[in-house]
């Protein structure tokens, strides 16, 4: 039976460039999209979350040049945490699957992989 699912990833980009914050955004929306076979088409909505630090570039535009052109996408600030992981960027990806909830795959990339074990 098909129901809307979340799947959580993170990472952490080098530095607050444009090229920096495409390239992890990049690199972890593949990783998702490979670890879970995402369609656009099953997409209902993707959030990403940037630390405050990170202001010079949408995360967003990254993905929609990848692979969502049409997808619905925003770009959030997170709210300021001391002494939490700077340089971060998190996704929420709602997509419709058929999978279970246990099946799903998230990732945590580079500096991210501190926030799971």
């Amino acid at each position: 039976m098909t129901a809307c699912r979340g799947i959580r990833g993170a990472t952490t980009a080098d530095a607050n460039t444009e090229e920096a914050i495409h390239g992890a955004t990049t690199e972890l929306v593949q990783a998702l999209i490979d670890a879970n076979d995402i369609r656009e088409e099953d997409i209902a909505a993707v959030f990403f979350t940037l630390t405050p630090d990170l202001n010079a570039a949408f995360a967003a535009t990254a993905a929609r040049k990848l692979a969502w052109a049409n997808a619905p996408l925003m770009d959030i600030t997170q709210v300021f945490v001391e002494g939490s992981l700077p340089s971060c960027i998190r996704i929420l990806i709602l997509v419709n699957t058929d999978k279970e909830a246990e099946d799903l795959e998230y990732k945590y990339l580079k500096g991210a992989s501190s926030l799971r074990s």
